[in-house]
């Protein structure tokens, strides 16, 4: 049965009914429920919406339905398939069915209805398949047609070296390093939104592609077609949300490392900065600063005035950036309280232990808003209150201890119905107070997002990875593939975060080509867990934890020292330009380190292009990824001309060129640009610098 409801094409059968629900402009989002009542979860899609119902089509016949808004069309036959097709009537996405046909489709007398003949098929396979589970719940499995030639980017952050994730399977699930932002853009034309924070996976296979929860109680997705990937990007962040705007004075150098045990440490690191002449953005104060995990407050015995520190900070223009952990300790003084009004994530089984760092420590369900509002107080009278604005939302997955998904349990669901929101809830969180104490622009450095995470001011990072070439060049890719699912904040720890030691050979050399990278990223943060480890101050409190060695510019080399100024240098040249890409990112949702083909969209090579990208409109950046190498091949795109910084020369687009590059060198190229005087203000930076 098919009927028209508030706009929306409602098709029900049995106990299931679907929804096709127009959903901003030339998009739609499509529900189901096995019991036939309307989910109210509005998972990523929080932004308001203007009323279309003057531009949407709703045509029901007896063989089948049709529902058009804009760009975009759905089409329902009775055997309950979708497809979906663009203006210009080319298929973009279908569900797949295989069953015994009862009759074939005899078509329509109407040439502009969807036609769709009946496949008889015994496999017996469903588009959107519910199976009931013990406890009310069921799992879900959604199939689609694959189209083999099909090209798919975004998706989140996973540690594989593929930017082209067609024939990959994917988690759906937040692990350190790993973060589920399940949106994509396909080469096909279209862009698509799982809606659902559950647990589970995809595949993009070759002969079906196939979505699996393992616990719902409804499906949910969204779809938008585009003429051109930007505006596919800015369709979906015009329904899921868009960054606030980044400060200027962040766009610097960040300066960290695990971690710096005092206040007279830290503040030696910044006034050593200061005196050579560095402008820093932030530096940051790490983890267990705190005597407790569960206090957020400083260690008065090692931090003894946090005013006079931050004070100190602001005049030579740096932010102090604090690390605040969702863990709570077994033994603070608070944890009773937690406990008490039920502010802690909950277990189906064992111990309620989720987590053992320093302690055994239970995290505090960000899903909870009374919870919120309780640690949130902590903040502010403990850090806010001192002047701090700027926090490092660490393991905010949240790093469980053992992954062990079906055990744990929020105040909103399970962690298997609603476990990817868990980072979003803690954004949230230090949004919302930041905003209230009349912070114009949040920014949260943080270790965890889902889909929508962005609106909360998410500065990701890609977690704790590797000191290795090998996952250097993993991030090249990851990072184009978290801009294009939506989250144009995004960095790394210049060197990987595991290991290091800042007097190793290859070590010296990944920093080098790391921070030529990070300087054309959206931040540029030194940090990681250097070798050898310095010993802990104590026996508790907030100095019972190790340090890593050292990890400022200065520890690795006179010759390595003068590279990193060179790119310390180039990046504050180019501040205005970057501003420029921050505000494109506030505006459209404009990621600022974009594929080849976002921009050449028409040049199909640029599509097959990976590990080189655009840094805004204007720089084509060629990362050097591997040991010893001093030359690399790079694509440049066809319908420009490009103006290589190392050496001046001009090269036309739709070619390949081998480039060298000796150690202080990156290759980045200069778009030809009409307007003479800016192209060259853009090639001065470099020249300037030492490179042309």
């Amino acid at each position: 049965m098919f009927f028209e409801e508030k706009g929306k094409l409602v098709r029900r059968y049995d106990e299931e009914t679907v929804w096709i629900v127009p959903w901003g402009e030339n998009s739609l989002r499509i529900l189901s429920s096995p019991e036939g009542e309307y989910p109210d979860e509005e998972g990523a899609l929080t932004e308001d919406i203007k009323d279309l119902s003057s531009f949407v089509v709703i045509n029901i016949r007896e063989d089948g339905a049709e529902i058009k808004n804009g760009n975009i069309s759905a089409y329902v036959n009775n055997r309950n398939k979708i497809i979906f097709k663009n203006q210009e009537g080319k298929i973009l996405l279908e569900e797949y069915i295989r069953q015994r046909a009862v009759k074939h489709d005899t078509g329509s007398e109407d040439a502009n209805f969807e036609v769709m003949k009946a496949f008889n098929s015994t496999l017996k396979l469903k588009s959107r398949e519910f199976v009931s589970q013990i406890g009310g719940d069921y799992s879900l499995t959604t199939r689609f047609v694959s189209n083999p030639n099909e090209k798919i980017f975004g998706m989140g952050q996973y540690q594989h070296d593929f930017l082209n994730l067609k024939n990959t399977v994917l988690e759906l699930a937040h692990r350190n390093s790993q973060l589920s932002v399940p949106f994509y853009i396909s080469s096909l034309g279209y862009g698509f939104l799982w809606n659902n924070p559950g647990i589970g996976k995809v595949s993009f296979a070759k002969n079906i592609t196939e979505w699996y929860l393992q616990s719902t109680t409804h499906l949910d997705y969204w779809i938008t077609a585009g003429g051109t990937p930007a505006q596919i990007e800015e369709s979906y962040a015009n329904v899921t949300g868009k960054v606030p705007t980044m400060p200027d004075n962040l766009l610097g150098l960040w300066q960290s490392k695990l971690r710096y045990q005092t206040q007279d440490e830290l503040m030696g690191v910044a006034r050593e900065y200061d005196s050579r002449g560095i402008q820093l953005s932030s530096i940051a104060v790490d983890y267990f600063h705190w005597p407790e995990q569960g206090e957020y407050k400083f260690d008065d015995r090692y931090w003894p005035d946090p005013k006079a520190m931050v004070d100190e900070l602001k005049k030579m223009g740096i932010e102090l950036n604090v690390s605040i952990w969702p863990t709570v300790s077994t033994e603070t003084e608070r944890y009773q309280e937690y406990l008490e009004k039920g502010y802690l994530v909950k277990v189906n089984r064992g111990v309620r232990t989720t987590m053992q760092t320093q302690g055994n420590t239970i995290f505090m369900d960000a899903t909870n808003e009374e919870a919120q509002k309780y640690v949130w107080g902590l903040i502010k009278n403990n850090y806010v209150d001192y002047g701090i604005k700027n926090f490092w939302i660490d393991v905010a997955e949240p790093g469980y201890a053992v992954y062990d998904f079906d055990n744990y349990r929020y105040k909103k669901g399970t962690n298997l119905q609603i476990g990817n929101l868990y980072p979003v809830g803690y954004l949230k969180m230090v949004y919302d107070g930041l905003e209230a104490e009349g912070q114009g622009s949040v920014v949260s450095l943080v270790r965890g997002a889902w889909a929508g995470a962005q609106k909360y001011g998410a500065l990701v990072w890609s977690g704790d990875i590797d000191s290795s070439f090998e996952a250097f060049r993993n991030q090249v890719n990851t990072g184009l593939n978290m801009g294009i699912a939506g989250i144009p904040w995004w960095t790394t720890d210049i060197g990987g975060f595991h290991g290091g030691n800042p007097n190793d050979t290859e070590f010296r050399e990944l920093m080098v080509r790391w921070f030529q990278y990070a300087t054309f990223s959206p931040i540029l943060r030194m940090h990681g867990d250097r070798q050898p480890h310095t010993k802990a101050l104590g026996v508790d409190g907030g100095g019972k934890m190790v340090s890593g060695g050292p990890n400022e510019i200065w520890s690795y080399g006179q010759e390595n020292e003068k590279i990193f100024m060179k790119y310390v240098f180039i990046r504050e040249k180019l501040k205005l330009y970057i501003s420029n890409l921050m505000k494109q990112a506030h505006e459209k949702g404009t990621p600022l380190m974009k594929p080849l083909f976002y921009d050449f969209y028409k040049d199909s090579l640029s599509w097959d292009v990976d590990n080189t990208y655009m840094f805004g409109d204007d720089l084509l950046v060629a990362p050097i990824m591997e040991y010893e190498q001093r030359e690399r091949l790079v694509y440049l795109p066809e319908g420009s001309q490009w103006i290589s910084t190392l050496n001046g020369e001009t090269y036309n687009g739709g070619k390949s060129y081998n480039v060298s590059a000796d150690l202080d060198e990156i290759p980045v190229f200069v778009k030809h640009n009409k307007n003479k005087d800016y192209q060259n203000n853009l090639i001065n930076i470099f020249r300037e610098e030492g490179n042309v």
